[in-house]
């Protein structure tokens, strides 16, 4: 159960780096003002690896200049035994067909083999859903390629905003996170066979993409988005669900009160750009919009 709840968790790591220039050198941060209060956003990745230990200075100073710290989750608050039971619950609560029934044979048949090469027998995941599968392929394949979230952005910045005592605001709970996974699962043999032709040369492009969001090369990042996000239904579908849908709910939320009070948003790097993300999203709101 303890791979289950940490490759829940990390998938978002997946989808924020689907998504500036290289002599920035920088991740990117982004100031945010309106009626004279300035929030800022940043996004991040969750995992890395022990060059990725330690926030940027002008990061730590923004979380220090805002009252709050938004995140889109805060795991913080679950014990692993609190997160074990609410995975649980849902899992058994929705019904899902396990994977077994779900996939197609010759799906199956590429599931298997995936896991074989691998040295796993794939009957130790007997009874999951898909989507909880294809989250543990990813988290192997991070895994393999040397990151973790011990070194995640989130979670360091989760630990900065404690130590300084400010107020942590998640956009979203445990379950509606696994509401969402469980929406893009309905296209079963879809999503794992992406999921299986991306991670044919994973460690390639998982580097690729954290030198992206190490150097701020948004173009970089957003040629994987493309990549990712293309014209297939299932596609289509992980994009409204995962990110559409998401970051205009969040908007509406954290607009208002982002005109009151300083806020530092830190969620997937994959929110912030394009015609869907918070920074086009904001500006549509009246919000004056830098690259710091």
């Amino acid at each position: 159960m303890k791979l289950k709840i940490v490759t829940v968790h990390s998938l978002f790591l997946f989808i924020a780096l689907f998504l500036s220039t290289l002599s920035q050198a920088a991740p990117a941060l982004w100031s945010a003002e309106k009626n004279g209060v300035t929030s800022y956003l940043f996004g991040t990745v969750h995992v890395g690896d022990a060059s990725m230990n330690g926030l940027p200075k002008n990061v730590k100073s923004a979380i220090n200049r805002s009252k709050y710290t938004v995140v889109e989750l805060d795991m913080s608050t679950l014990s692993p035994l609190d997160i074990q039971r609410k995975l649980a619950s849902f899992v058994a609560s929705t019904e899902v067909k396990p994977f077994q029934e779900a996939l197609s044979q010759p799906v199956y048949k590429q599931l298997k083999s995936y896991f074989a090469k691998r040295g796993i027998n794939i009957e130790l995941f007997r009874g999951q859903p898909v989507w909880m599968v294809m989250l543990t392929i990813i988290q192997l394949e991070y895994q393999k390629a040397g990151y973790s979230e011990q070194f995640g952005i989130d979670k360091q910045v989760i630990a900065h905003a404690q130590r300084l005592n400010k107020v942590i605001k998640p956009l979203e709970t445990f379950e509606q996170q696994l509401t969402m996974f469980n929406e893009t699962a309905k296209m079963s043999d879809e999503m794992m066979e992406q999921t299986l032709s991306q991670m044919e040369d994973a460690n390639t492009f998982i580097h690729d993409m954290i030198t992206a969001w190490k150097t701020g090369d948004e173009a970089r990042l957003n040629s994987y988005y493309h990549l990712s996000f293309d014209d297939t239904k299932y596609a289509q579908l992980a994009e409204q669900i995962l990110l559409i849908e998401r970051n205009h709910a969040w908007v509406e939320s954290l607009a208002p009160a982002m005109t009151k009070e300083p806020h530092f948003i830190a969620v997937g790097a994959l929110h912030l750009p394009l015609e869907h993300g918070l920074i086009t999203l904001l500006k549509t709101k009246g919000f004056t919009i830098k690259r710091m």
